[in-house]
């Protein structure tokens, strides 16, 4: 039986008696984070991942595929474990990972043993440089694109002064750093929190204390849920403006409820997006699970869909033949839900990025706004610092 469906996500994906004497199907290590209050969030990746996989009734790119999900915990330490227990089962192609400390403590041992570790998520600042590997690539993003394009709409939006918020692991760093390239105006300070942070109240009052006209804010999952929440209670939200990131999900939006009113963000996607790979990528995701996708959701698709395009160049014999393999990966040869989508020199996503406002829509609920295009075929600064082994 297929882990998706272990996981009672009610998919027909385990491959037919028939196919499998066809073909052995490949086996794709999935690590994410299922549990913890951002539990919800590796929720999303996987059905989004699942999704492409039933549309194809069990196979991505014509070949048999068998999704093996492992839940992280939000821990490097377990996130390394399982990794190392897949490759000992002979698993060389992975992706899943939503957080980049676990990423940076699976991706190397990953393709140390000459697998492919593929992101649908995290994309660490330090993979996009110095450390970028021939077998690692970024579907999703490099972390400091969802955060200078922040910078970019608070430009955009007249702010002048604002105070930085963000958790404090490497993608809260890459978040800041990224943020600061871009902006502006001033800096008023710099706040790191606790990962699993739930109160908010000492640096609620610092904010106050700096007086400014906005706030970045980079806390994913339940962390931006809980700031978001106290914020509004504070009354800051009456007076500072707050930008934040696609971090800001459908699900963290219904859990904001009133306290998002007035965001702004920079988004690579909304379910709002005018082209075909969308839209039919949006009908299914909410006939199947009853919900709109998140971004997270949409670059996990688009993740399965590079892969099955990859896949089918080499019939599925990824290990025998990984040149042909990675070779067919760079095409990005598969029509993105983003639209505009190619790999730069570094294996890390080229996209364009939108200015959305979260305002009422024509029946009165909460919803994104594209209000416009900040930047097209944007890539991150780190490429050039790539020497590619391969």
């Amino acid at each position: 039986m297929n882990q998706f469906a272990k996981l009672g996500l009610g998919l027909a994906l385990s491959v037919s008696a028939v196919a499998a004497h066809a073909q052995d199907p490949v086996k794709i290590g999935f690590i994410t984070t299922l549990s913890t209050p951002a539990g919800y969030i590796g929720e999303d990746e996987r059905d989004g991942f699942a999704l492409a996989v039933q549309q194809e009734g069990g196979k991505l790119g014509g070949v048999p595929v068998d999704v093996v999900v492992e839940d992280d915990g939000l821990k490097p330490s377990s996130g390394k474990q399982s990794a190392d227990k897949m490759l000992q089962e002979g698993i060389r192609l992975f992706t899943g990972i939503n957080f980049s400390n676990v990423m940076i403590a699976v991706a190397p041992a990953v393709v140390k043993e000459g697998g492919f570790y593929v992101s649908l998520n995290a994309g660490p600042s330090n993979f996009a440089g110095k450390a970028c590997d021939k077998n690692l690539f970024s579907v999703g993003f490099q972390n400091d694109s969802h955060s200078d394009t922040a910078a970019m709409a608070a430009n955009e939006v007249g702010i002048k002064k604002i105070v930085l918020v963000a958790s404090a692991y490497q993608a809260g760093r890459d978040s800041l750093s990224g943020f600061k390239r871009e902006f502006k105006g001033e800096v008023l300070a710099e706040i790191y929190t606790k990962l699993d942070q739930s109160d908010y109240s000492v640096e609620l009052a610092r904010i106050r204390s700096l007086n400014p006209d906005g706030v970045f804010q980079f806390l994913p999952g339940g962390a931006g849920i809980n700031f978001g929440k106290q914020f509004a209670n504070s009354g800051l939200n009456k007076s500072v403006k707050m930008v934040t990131t696609l971090a800001l999900d459908d699900r963290m939006l219904a859990a904001l409820g009133d306290a998002a009113d007035g965001y702004y963000l920079s988004t690579l996607w909304t379910a709002s997006r005018d082209n075909q790979a969308s839209k039919t990528f949006v009908a299914d995701f909410e006939k199947t699970f009853k919900r709109r996708p998140s971004s997270y959701a949409a670059t996990a698709y688009d993740t399965a869909r590079a892969i099955g395009s990859a896949l089918k160049a080499v019939d599925g014999d990824y290990k025998g033949k990984p040149d042909q393999f990675r070779a067919a990966l760079r095409k990005a040869d598969f029509q993105s839900v983003r639209g505009n989508f190619h790999f730069g020199p570094n294996q890390y996503p080229v996209q364009d990025w939108s200015l959305a406002h979260i305002e009422r829509n024509a029946d009165g609920k909460l919803d994104y706004k594209v209000i416009k295009t900040l930047v097209k075929d944007h890539g991150d600064v780190y490429s050039s610092l790539c020497k590619m082994n391969g």
